[in-house]
């Protein structure tokens, strides 16, 4: 049965790895209900500082509403947000200081170019070095010159990105920030995230993609029907104590007599002399001792992923109740 998991702010308490004044943003309880099922419910969790925050769930599953909330832009119908301790809702224009923003719709100003709309963007946010914009351009590959309205949605998503990682924010916020990049891009866009955390910026970023959550993520949120079902440390993920394999022998004789009692079997195929086995880590030299005495034919590392976790523990969490 999957377990239950718990707010991020107790499990991180529970670890005794961050204090309150570590904490970046926090969502306490936040409700906003559009009716018929549509808005968040009752959600929970913390973002400690310098750590990236991922937050996956289906369109219009309560994403973008959170994110608004923690921007100031809408005002909770019970509960709270806070950025750097300050109600996000009653201090929107004080916290937006030092926030950056990538909007899931975006809409631009009536502006000629994107090159217009950087410049302008500068001198709002009182950027007078723009050689950080110019960085992100290069790596976008993005051509800020062209027409605003001519831009195809790809375009207008890294001119929006530009916009968001150009002053340097203490804590960005990005709602589905690959959109509309093709795979190349998504790496470039992948690099930024990294150098933005390596500089210790907070980052909040909802996707559905796995593997970009993976990559980029401290902690990862799954959201559905407004509600979270389920918030995991992607140290589970990358820092398991055990592996699994796929073992495949080229005789009978091996796949018989091989000595299986310090691992875990998970499976076994007779037909094709094939075991699934589970190893605990500080038993890997022993298993690979053990089998140097057979005909192996493969051995192959399961890795474990995000889309993994999700399917066994937050799918699985849900059909049989335990979410």
């Amino acid at each position: 049965m999957a377990k239950k998991k718990v707010d991020i702010y107790e499990h991180a308490q529970s670890l005794k790895k961050f204090s309150k004044d570590q904490i970046a943003i926090e969502v306490s309880h936040l409700t906003k209900d559009y009716g018929k099922g549509r808005g968040v419910f009752d959600i929970s969790f913390v973002v400690p500082k310098g750590k990236t925050f991922g937050y996956c769930g289906t369109n219009g599953a309560g994403k973008t509403t959170t994110l608004r909330h923690i921007m100031g832009f809408l005002k909770p119908d019970s509960g709270f947000a806070t950025v750097n301790g300050l109600n996000a809702w009653e201090h929107a224009e004080e916290i937006k200081k030092w926030m950056g923003y990538l909007p899931g719709e975006i809409a631009f100003p009536p502006l000629e170019s994107g090159t217009e709309f950087l410049n302008f963007q500068a001198e709002m946010l009182g950027v007078s070095d723009m050689s950080k914009a110019e960085r992100i351009i290069n790596a976008l590959q993005l051509d800020p010159t062209a027409n605003l309205k001519r831009m195809s949605k790809g375009m207008k998503q890294k001119t929006a990105l530009v916009a968001a990682f150009m002053h340097s924010p203490d804590i960005i916020l990005l709602d589905e920030p690959t959109t509309g990049l093709d795979p190349l891009m998504r790496e470039a866009f992948i690099n930024i995230i990294k150098e933005e955390k390596a500089r210790g910026s907070t980052i909040i970023m909802s996707n559905h993609m796995f593997d970009e959550l993976e990559e980029t993520c401290d902690y990862v949120a799954f959201i559905k029907d407004g509600k979270i079902v389920d918030i995991v440390d992607m140290d589970e993920i990358h820092d398991r104590p055990f592996r699994e394999f796929i073992i495949g022998f080229k005789d009978k004789t091996g796949f018989e007599n091989v000595d299986a009692s310090q691992v875990e079997v998970l499976s076994r195929d007779d037909e094709n002399l094939a075991y699934v086995i589970r190893v605990p880590n500080e038993k890997l030299d022993g298993m690979f001792k053990e089998l140097s005495k057979f005909n192996i034919k493969i051995i192959k590392e399961v890795q474990y992923t995000l889309e993994k976790y999700f399917m066994e523990n937050v799918i699985g969490g849900i059909e049989d109740g335990s979410n």
